[in-house]
C-alpha cells in the first residue's frame, strides 16, 4: 500500500462501485491523464462512499 499525491487537475474521471445495499464494501477507481489504467482502492464500511463522492 502506498500514499499517492495526485494533482486535482490530473484526474480525468473517477468511479465508485458498491456491491449493494447490505454489502457496505466499495471500490474506488481514479483515472489520471496520461495513464491507461486507473488507480484502484478497495473501501470498507469505515469510509462513507457518499461522503467521499461529495469531494
Amino acid at each position: 500500500m502506498g500514499i499517492y499525491s495526485i494533482p486535482y487537475k490530473s484526474i480525468t474521471h473517477f468511479s465508485i462501485e458498491t456491491a449493494g445495499h447490505f454489502d457496505l464494501g466499495a471500490e474506488l477507481k481514479i483515472w489520471i491523464s496520461g495513464t491507461a489504467l486507473p488507480i484502484e482502492k478497495q473501501l470498507n464500511n469505515s469510509i462513507s462512499v457518499y461522503e467521499l463522492q461529495k469531494y
